[in-house]
């Protein structure tokens, strides 16, 4: 039976990682394209559209950005590989 061979790729752990890492690195920018749509709405049958509705849409893409950018920190946050392991008992003395 042969031997089993080595992936050839990364392993799935930081393979995740680092595409997590780029849709970190990639929000702002979409961020961006989607905060200046407002601004390519034009007249739609004679009438503009209303800054309500434009405000709205601000309003929600700010808020999706946000609880985008809080979820993708959790995540990276969680998945870590040298993130140093918080002990109680580290600084407790010898003695105890």
């Amino acid at each position: 039976m042969a031997a089993p061979r080595e992936p050839l790729f990364l392993g799935r752990d930081s393979y995740r990682r680092r595409r997590l890492t780029d849709a970190a690195r990639l929000l702002p920018l979409v961020g961006v394209i989607l905060l200046t749509i407002p601004l390519l709405w034009g007249e739609r049958d004679g009438q503009a559209p209303s800054t309500a509705t434009a405000g709205l849409y601000v309003f929600g893409v700010w808020v999706g950005l946000i609880l985008s950018g809080y979820l993708l920190a959790l995540r990276l946050n969680q998945t870590e590989p040298d993130a140093p392991q918080d002990d109680p008992d580290a600084d407790a003395p010898e003695g105890r």
